[in-house]
This record gives structure tokens, sequence and C-alpha cells, in this order.
């Protein structure tokens, strides 16, 4: 399966606008390290002041943020929606965990995707962002003016 292809840039717009109409974020893969993408992440949803939670099994915090070990770690983990930088293999189990605990909303950062992990994020009724170079840090801040909160 390819990745998801949207009709149009609006398709694509609305579907990251939906992205950030959730009140809370998590960065799952969110890193220590100013030299990789997870921090990098992470710290784009803390300098635009979004309440978000670093998920890393192996860090205690993330910019002086406490972490969580995964996604069933959150509290009300549905009001939640999730950026993932993580490898597919790893993906695969994020999203199915998503689903499982009613997080609607899941943006697959580049690298973090592969069609079989897409197919199943569609599969489980997921609204995806993945594919086509689909990153926060090059689209999110226009997504989040399309959601109004910027």
């Amino acid at each position: 399966m390819t990745p998801p292809t949207y009709a149009s840039a609006a398709k694509m717009a609305q579907a990251q606008a939906r992205f950030f109409s959730a009140k809370k974020f998590a960065v799952v893969g969110a890193s220590q390290d100013p030299s990789k993408f997870g921090h990098r992440i992470f710290k784009w949803y803390l300098d635009r002041n979004l309440t978000a939670v670093p998920i890393n099994p192996s860090a205690p915090n993330v910019l002086n943020v406490p972490t969580v070990a995964s996604l069933q770690s959150l509290l009300s983990p549905a009001d939640y929606s999730v950026s993932v930088i993580t490898p597919p293999n790893v993906t695969r189990g994020v999203i199915e965990a998503a689903a499982e605990l009613g997080i609607k909303n899941v943006w697959l950062q580049p690298g973090a995707e592969s069609a079989d992990v897409i197919a199943k994020a569609q599969d489980l009724g997921l609204n995806v962002i993945a594919g086509g170079g689909a990153c926060v840090l090059v689209s999110g801040d226009e997504a989040l003016r399309a959601a109004a909160k910027l």
C-alpha cells in the first residue's frame, strides 16, 4: 500500500487541522539529544506553548519535562494527538496502542512510516498524517493556524 494520498492540499490541511484540534499532544520518540529529530519535534510543541508529553521509556525527562514510558501511561490518552518519531517496526505497535486507547489522530513524522504501518493506521480508523514529506517542523505552524491554535 502506498502512503495516503490527499485529493488536494486542502484535504491534507484538514487532516492536519483535525490533528491540532486536540488539547494535548504526546511525542513518542522524544529524545534528550538535541541533534535527534525527536528532540526537535518535542521542542517545537513547547515553543508554541502547547501541552505536550514526551514519551521515552529510557529517559527521565526531555527539556525538563518528565517523560512517560508509553501511551498507556498517559492520563486520559484519548484526549491526545500523537506525533510519532520511531522506526516503522516500533511505530506499528504505537498505532495499535493508540487505537486501543481511543486516540484518534497520529502524525507519523518522516522516517516513522512504512506502507504497512500507514495501511494499519488507516484500517484502525485513525486520522493518520504520513508520507509526502508531511512534518510538524515544516507544516505545523500552518496547521495550527487552521485549527485556530496559533
